[in-house]
């Protein structure tokens, strides 16, 4: 029985209530908005956290990357917690994590404790991510609801990531950077608030150990992706320690997967996987996500760096994209039941990538009009795929593995993120120049999307997928 609540079979049987309560959405999306927002919105604002701090290159890389590398390294485990212990629990126990951290990061006088929150942060979000999804799949469980939730969950992405160079530029230039971290504290209140008091327990699996050496070699295997990704346009391609590094990490994917195959109690078990649209819809969000947020960096990147725009304007400059995920999200939910998930990822992928393939066909120097519209694109398709993709993993996923299901969503989509974040950056720093590499890396995320957008041809069902077996 799941406290508060009624069990699952009794919720499943109750009417599908078409006004269900807003405040278990409101909390999850509160949290899930924090976590994503963590992502971007500190790129404008490193700059002036390194003067500020007298921070080397390197601690202004891990003041970056820190947060994301543990982020993705630990969404697993933060989804197996929420299976053994209980999704809610585990779920305020992140928001309080990163609630802390975060006004621990605002109040740093160094470059040591400013990473070292980041880190901490990084814990909170993976406490946070795996359980929101659950969370939603518990409070809202006819179909029709839980699409339209998902495609709020999934705007909250779209949101927080291209509204973060707006709102990280709009405080680093009005009330300082460490508002950056501190606008964190009101919101982490009121999640917790209104999860502890709206959205009911969830059960518990005392039978589910957490693996911890396949943990250490998933976050091994992200670690050494992101660094080789992110020293490759500085030492070249074929420079010793980047093919070490590249060696090493598929040797700790192969660990994962020979431990997670010969473990009694896996973290992630792989008869999962075995399930085309949890296994597919995973490789979907880690292709779409990388698409996205490369795109998103490079464009800040080149914003501020070519063109030198500011902070603050070039948040105003990626601000169309915030319309755009926002509408696509709300539309992809409402859409949902009448046409089914199949369709609606297959054309937001190709809108994607026609969108990145005319910005990387624009000339070296095009008009800002003329890169507005790739943008809005880009996030409109991305937005419009990510509430089919999250809805055909999750319902493929047994009840008891639905955290665990979340965390490899998730898990994949922040390695796609800074995969595609890292290499954009390589591409730019790269002997092939900038403009060159700006185009390059375009390039590559239209032929993500194409691919995200062949793989829905076969992996996601005309209707919603049966739960595998676990």
């Amino acid at each position: 029985m799941v406290r508060g609540g009624g069990s699952q079979a009794d919720r499943a049987d109750r009417p599908a209530a078409s006004h269900r309560p807003l405040a278990p959405l409101l909390a999850v999306c509160a949290g899930y908005f924090m976590v994503i927002l963590d992502v971007t919105v500190i790129n404008v604002a490193v700059p002036v956290v390194g003067r500020e701090l007298s921070a080397s290159l390197t601690g202004i890389q891990w003041i970056t990357d820190g947060y994301t590398l543990v982020f993705a390294g630990l969404l697993l485990t933060g989804g197996a917690l929420g299976d053994r212990l209980g999704n809610r629990r585990i779920f305020c126990t992140g928001v309080v994590v990163f609630t802390v951290a975060s006004a621990g990061c605002g109040l740093a006088r160094s470059t040591g404790t400013l990473v070292a929150g980041r880190l901490l942060e990084g814990l909170g979000a993976a406490l946070i991510v795996p359980g929101s999804l659950a969370l939603l799949q518990q409070a809202y469980p006819s179909p029709a609801e839980r699409s339209r939730a998902f495609g709020l969950w999934g705007s909250m992405a779209g949101i927080a990531a291209s509204a973060g160079p707006l709102l990280g530029g709009l405080l680093v230039t009005t009330v300082g950077w460490r508002w950056v971290f501190f606008i964190n504290l009101p919101v982490g209140c009121v999640c917790l608030w209104l999860t502890l008091r709206h959205v009911p327990a969830s059960a518990r699996r005392g039978d589910r150990p957490v693996d911890w050496p396949a943990q250490c070699a998933l976050v091994a295997t992200v670690a050494l992706l992101t660094a080789v990704l992110n020293e490759a346009g500085r030492r070249g391609w074929t420079d010793p320690l980047i093919l070490a590094g590249a060696g090493l990490c598929l040797l700790a994917a192969a660990a994962f997967v020979l431990r997670e195959h010969l473990a009694r109690a896996p973290v992630l078990p792989l008869t999962l996987l075995r399930s085309r649209p949890m296994g597919g819809g995973a490789a979907i969000g880690l292709l779409f996500n990388f698409a996205f947020y490369g795109m998103i960096f490079t464009a800040s990147v080149y914003f501020q760096h070519h063109r030198g725009l500011s902070a603050l304007r070039t948040g105003i400059a990626l601000f169309p994209a915030v319309v755009m995920t926002t509408f696509a999200s709300v539309l992809s939910g409402r859409l949902a039941g009448r046409t089914g998930h199949r369709p609606l990822v297959v054309t937001g992928m190709l809108l994607g990538a026609a969108s990145l393939a005319g910005w990387a066909t624009a000339g070296p120097n095009p008009e800002y009009l003329l890169l507005v519209a790739p943008m809005m694109a880009a996030g409109f398709g991305t937005s419009f795929a990510l509430t089919g993709a999250t809805a055909t993993v999750m319902s493929a996923a047994p009840d008891k593995y639905s955290g665990t299901a979340s965390a490899l969503f998730n898990t994949t989509r922040q390695i796609g993120s800074a995969a595609g974040v890292a290499l954009g950056g390589s591409l730019l720093a790269g002997p092939a120049g900038f403009t060159t590499g700006l185009r390059t890396s375009m390039a590559i995320g239209a032929a993500a999307y194409l691919t995200a957008a062949s793989l829905a041809l076969f992996c996601i069902p005309r209707k919603a997928p049966r739960h595998v077996t676990g």
